[in-house]
């Protein structure tokens, strides 16, 4: 990720963390405060009924008793209905573990000794990557089979001839409220039910749960009506799914996201190979027309050839004072450019030979000149049978 993109991207959150400060001083703020002001006439008319009661006192008094709340004491519990109830009981302290493997961490409950801190450091290091691990593996099965159950929906659709666009959009879609409807509305219709809730706190709490932020103010088994030991391992499990399902979800999302990076890079790779193949193609044709304006020097001398007469060409070998030219060898054009001249003086051979059919026997060149590498050699093969002509001529 790229510099600007990342300051970007910190900016964008930061005015999201603004954003939200804002809403939540203006929601949250005047109720704060009304509460503040319920408490000061609370505590000013508890002293004016009890006048043996000095204000320290009071004060010493209310402060004790926030600090047992802060404890997990409950003031419901002091009566003698509730003599027994303990918020350490197995199904509680099961739940307890569950709440640190899952970060999620309610607070409602926390640990007041500091063997139990001590030994909660340890417990959290080894138990959250060993439930990363299973929520992993629980999500890759939770939402193969979700996908297999929609998989036959897609295959009724695509019966009745709908377009494959369309019926990936509606899989997608069914994928999301069946999962909706499995881990978050059922258990809210439950715990709105059993708790005693409204439906505004059944669901508030089921969000707050699977999105890990727990803040504690609503927590499933917590009230002294609940007295089943297997209540609260029950909701651990379901907190399990949720979790599951909610990471087959962002990982569906991001299998998504990967398909879409590969489509994009693979339409970019064949427009870049498309204009490649279109530069080549204007390229060739333009060296294709620039070549007869700037033709190499035997175009130059070929048209020369028919000024003769056809009664001097059999008076010996045909001068070979141009072979000296063409021997040299040219400087090393491109492939194009050896290609159109080549074609040229092919052009050029052709119409020699219909004039030789036509009577006027012209002298030609030899078929190997079209190509420069075998042009090179020809020059030479003049001089070798020189030689044994002249027997006589001393060595």
């Amino acid at each position: 990720m790229r510099s600007t993109t990342l300051l970007a991207l910190l900016a964008l959150v930061l005015l999201y963390l603004v954003s939200g400060a804002l809403v939540f001083q203006a929601l949250e703020q005047p109720s704060e405060q009304h509460a503040q002001r319920e408490l000061r006439d609370a505590r000013e008319k508890f002293l004016s009924n009890h006048p043996c009661v000095s204000d320290w006192e009071l004060g010493v008094f209310i402060k004790e008793v926030a600090d047992a709340l802060g404890g997990g004491a409950n003031p419901d519990t002091n009566s003698t209905s509730h003599s027994n109830y303990s918020a350490w009981d197995l199904g509680s302290a099961f739940f307890f573990s569950g709440t640190i493997i899952t970060t999620i961490g309610y607070g409602n409950v926390a640990l007041r000794t500091d063997a139990g801190r001590l030994f909660c450091i340890f417990y959290a290091l080894v138990g959250i990557p060993l439930f990363g691990i299973l929520l992993a593996g629980v999500g890759d099965r939770l939402g193969s089979s979700l996908r297999r159950g929609i998989s036959h929906i897609e295959a009724i659709f695509l019966k009745w001839h709908v377009a494959p666009e369309l019926v990936r959009i509606l899989s997608a879609v069914l994928f999301l409220l069946i999962g909706c409807l499995l881990f978050v509305l059922t258990p809210a219709i439950v715990f709105y039910c059993v708790e005693d809730w409204s439906k505004l706190e059944a669901i508030y709490f089921v969000v707050v749960t699977l999105t890990t932020v727990g803040f504690g103010d609503y927590v499933a088994g917590a009230s002294l009506n609940q007295k089943s030991a297997a209540y609260q391992p029950l909701v651990w499990f379901w907190i399990l799914l949720g979790l599951a399902y909610f990471a087959s979800v962002l990982t569906t999302i991001g299998n998504w996201l990967r398909v879409v990076s590969r489509r994009t890079r693979a339409e970019m790779g064949g427009f870049t190979a498309q204009a490649a193949s279109w530069t080549g193609t204007v390229t060739a044709r333009v060296t294709q027309r620039g070549g007869p304006t700037a033709p190499p020097p035997p175009e130059k001398e070929r048209p020369l050839l028919p000024a003769p007469p056809c009664s001097v060409e059999p008076a010996g070998r045909p001068p070979a004072p141009a072979a000296p030219a063409k021997a040299e060898p040219p400087s090393p054009p491109t492939a194009s450019a050896l290609d159109y001249p080549s074609e040229n003086l092919a052009f050029i051979d052709e119409s020699s030979d219909t004039q030789s059919e036509r009577g006027c026997a012209l002298p030609r060149a030899p078929r190997g000149r079209r190509r420069p590498p075998t042009s090179s050699k020809k020059p030479e093969r003049p001089r070798r049978p020189g030689r044994p002509r002249d027997k006589d001529a001393p060595v």
